[in-house]
């Protein structure tokens, strides 16, 4: 029974994530940095090979720019970029471009 609690209340809480960036900032800095493969809200990138970011989970959209950041993920192009960004612009993008609309999953 405990666990069945346990594995419903992680459930509910999962759903509840919420991005710690700022949105606006990372709106901005998008502008700056993202628009131009990816769209300026992350849903129409300019080639098949670059990924949609709008409507991501935040925490994947940190990983992934951490990981180019520090090598982990290997792209030039990426590492160049994300290579330039603080913890709290990472951050900043994740909760911009997770708070766009998509064709990724259904929007509540």
């Amino acid at each position: 029974m405990k666990t069945a609690l346990f594995a419903a209340f992680a459930v509910l809480l999962a759903g509840t994530v919420h991005a710690k960036g700022n949105a606006e900032n990372g709106k901005a800095k998008a502008a700056q940095v993202c628009a131009a493969c990816h769209g300026a809200d992350g849903a129409k990138p300019i080639a098949p090979d670059q990924p949609i970011l709008a409507g991501q989970y935040p925490d994947y959209l940190v990983k992934a720019l951490s990981d180019y950041k520090s090598g982990k993920r290997s792209n030039p192009i990426m590492k160049a970029f994300a290579g330039q960004l603080s913890k709290q612009e990472i951050e900043d993008l994740a909760a911009w471009f997770s708070s766009q609309k998509s064709d990724l999953h259904f929007q509540r």
